[in-house]
């Protein structure tokens, strides 16, 4: 099978996945281990978060890691698996519908099947208009077409997060909803307003949108059997998962300044045989 075919199966792949009517789980990874990881454990994909992989690097998140390592690093992650590979983009990298048409071909050519594309404007940290989301998301499907590979557009929202002019719960959840039937018109595939997480809310929304909802593991989300209840495709965990790694580490390392710790050291399942298991499959 040739490479172009392999990612057209693994993006279909990646679309049918969305509508088995299994709520999907991803534990968001920032380097090729964590996708050997979650592909030893049968995870159907793996999905990327842009803050893991900016503080991973030493970056803080909002595109500051520079665009050439990330494509460095999508094109590792994508060739250490078999399954499909999902990218946070964050706002594409871009300031003009140009830019992001060339980036997008860019990305597109690491291998990733699916995106997360955001409606913030880098350099304002406003919300784009609906109307100019909504062009650039058209844009990414015609990049899409053009190139042979359906990608799998996760459009996410940040009136929760930004949308300053929305003062109340209502108004919020309106223009949400508002914003999601209009990224599903121009051809989104899933929609994703992060950090909503009242029940009523994330229900309404899955209810009157019809399409894939992805949600953010926060607290105050309901469970994951209630979320996968109530009718949520897709649950991301962000940051989160490199943030359960940073606290092992630096729980262990507080301990080993007082001369603690050896036994949980010496007696960890996780041994170098392990990690040769992962990277030589």
């Amino acid at each position: 099978m040739t490479t172009n075919h392999r990612q057209q199966s693994k993006a279909a792949q990646f679309h049918q996945l969305h509508h088995s009517g299994k709520m999907l789980v991803f534990p968001n990874i920032w380097d090729v281990l964590g996708a050997m990881l979650l592909e030893s454990l049968q995870y159907p994909a793996v999905a990327t978060a842009s803050a893991s992989i900016a503080f991973a690097n030493g970056y803080n998140d909002g595109e500051n890691i520079p665009f050439s390592q990330l494509l460095t690093l999508f094109t590792k992650i994508v060739d250490s698996v078999n399954i499909p590979v999902t990218a946070d983009i964050e706002s594409g990298y871009a300031s003009t519908n140009k830019q992001l048409e060339e980036n997008m071909k860019q990305l597109m050519a690491t291998g990733i099947v699916g995106i997360n594309i955001e409606d913030t404007d880098k350099a304002t940290d406003a919300l784009f208009s609906t109307e100019v989301q909504c062009d650039k998301i058209r844009l990414l499907k015609n990049v899409s077409a053009e190139m042979g590979i359906p990608l799998f557009i996760n459009a996410r929202t940040d009136v929760y997060i930004h949308g300053k002019e929305f003062e109340t719960a209502e108004s919020k959840l309106e223009e949400t909803i508002k914003r999601g039937l209009a990224y599903k018109s121009a051809g989104a595939d899933c929609f994703y307003p992060i950090v909503m997480r009242q029940e009523q809310d994330i229900k309404a929304t899955v209810e009157q949108l019809q399409m894939p909802v992805n949600i953010l593991t926060l607290p105050g989300v309901p469970e994951l059997n209630t979320l996968s209840k109530i009718g949520v495709t897709r649950v991301s965990l962000g940051p989160s998962f490199l943030k359960i790694a940073v606290r092992a580490m630096k729980d262990m390392a507080v301990k080993l300044k007082t001369f603690e710790g050896l036994a949980e050291i010496t007696g960890n399942e996780v041994s170098s045989d392990y990690l040769k298991s992962l990277v030589n499959k």
